[in-house]
This record gives C-alpha cells, sequence and structure tokens, in this order.
C-alpha cells in the first residue's frame, strides 16, 4: 500500500478528520510494535501496548512540533509507553557479564558464523539478541533491521548521538561474545 507523507495525514486529523489517522497507524503500525515488543515481550502485552501508543499519540497530535520527523515522535512514544508499561510490571532487566572471556577472535567467530547455513545464522543471531538487555536489543535492531540512523535513534531512545554510536560499537562486540559462547555450547553438545 501506498502512504503519503506523515504532514498530510496529520493536518487531516487535525483539521477534524479523524479517519485520517488510520493512514498514520497503518504505516507506523509494525515498527511501533516492533520497538514495544523488543521492551516488551510478551506478544499480547506488546499488541495492548502499542495500541496505547496509538492512542497516546492521537490525543497529543496537536502538541507535535514538526522539529523532529513525526516518526521519531511517534517512536519516543513506544518507548517510553513500553518502558513504563515493564516499570509498573517491575520487571527486571538481566544484564550481561561486561567481562565474558573470549575463547576466538572477532575474525575466527566471523568465520564459524559463515559456515553456518541461513537458517542457523539467524537463529544464532535472533539467540544472542534474546540475551542483549532489552534497550540494546531495540537500538541494534532499529539500525540493521529497520535502516534508522543514528540521529532517528538518538531521538526515540533519549541519547546523544555519540552515545548511540558508542552503544552500538558495544552491542556488536557482546552480539560477538554471546554468539561465540552459543557456538562453543552447539560444538561442545555435539562433541
Amino acid at each position: 500500500m501506498m502512504f503519503r507523507d506523515d504532514p498530510y495525514y496529520i493536518r487531516l486529523v487535525l483539521n477534524g478528520e479523524a479517519s485520517a489517522y488510520r493512514g498514520l497507524v497503518e504505516k507506523h503500525q509494525d515498527l511501533v510494535y516492533t520497538i514495544v515488543h523488543r521492551i516488551v515481550t510478551r506478544a499480547e502485552e506488546a499488541e495492548e501496548v502499542a495500541q496505547d501508543v496509538f492512542v497516546k499519540a492521537y490525543h497529543k497530535l496537536s502538541d507535535f512540533k514538526a522539529e523532529a520527523k513525526f516518526s521519531t515522535w511517534l517512536y519516543r512514544i513506544a518507548y517510553n509507553t513500553a518502558v513504563s508499561h515493564t516499570r509498573k510490571k517491575k520487571v527486571e532487566f538481566l544484564a550481561m557479564d561486561e567481562e565474558m572471556i573470549e575463547n576466538h577472535s572477532d575474525d575466527e567467530i566471523q568465520q564459524e558464523i559463515m559456515g553456518l547455513s541461513k537458517d542457523e545464522q539467524s537463529a544464532l543471531i535472533k539467540s544472542a539478541l534474546s540475551s542483549l538487555p532489552r534497550t540494546d536489543s531495540l537500538i541494534i535492531s532499529l539500525y540493521y533491521y529497520h535502516g534508522k540512523d543514528l540521529e532517528e535513534i538518538s531521538g526515540i531512545v533519549d541519547l546523544s548521538q555519540n552515545n548511540v554510536k558508542v552503544k552500538l560499537f558495544r552491542i556488536r562486540k557482546k552480539l560477538l561474545k554471546e554468539m561465540n559462547n552459543l557456538l562453543d555450547k552447539n560444538i561442545n553438545t555435539v562433541a
């Protein structure tokens, strides 16, 4: 489906045509759900929170200032709503141990990964991503899977662009270490 630019829908909604909001929802629902689901891991809860995001955005639409892109503003609401939801549920995030021991160099790990089938690579990456803290998983997903730039990610997670850049570097290192651990576990279970 072809969508018009966000300002088109926003103008219509602000001029009283509430049904135009559907265009914004349909255009952004997949990424809003992805952002929320990275933080609220249960699918049913993530769907509810994603719906709450669109309700909040609708009610705050008149407050939207076109200083940033609408999508950044909306994704920031999604991020904040998901984080608030998890705080209410008192979910504790498990952080990865920064002092993990590396058994192989980054190049060796990458070579092992390249030797896997596409399905095995996908499963390995998904497993490694799930071990990351939720915000880290979100940042890496926004950057690599959704093609968001540092500026937009910065606006969504409320960090400076430099912090996002540093986090991306550290997250990649964590992912390589985690994939190394997963590969070692697979080798040990086969042996």
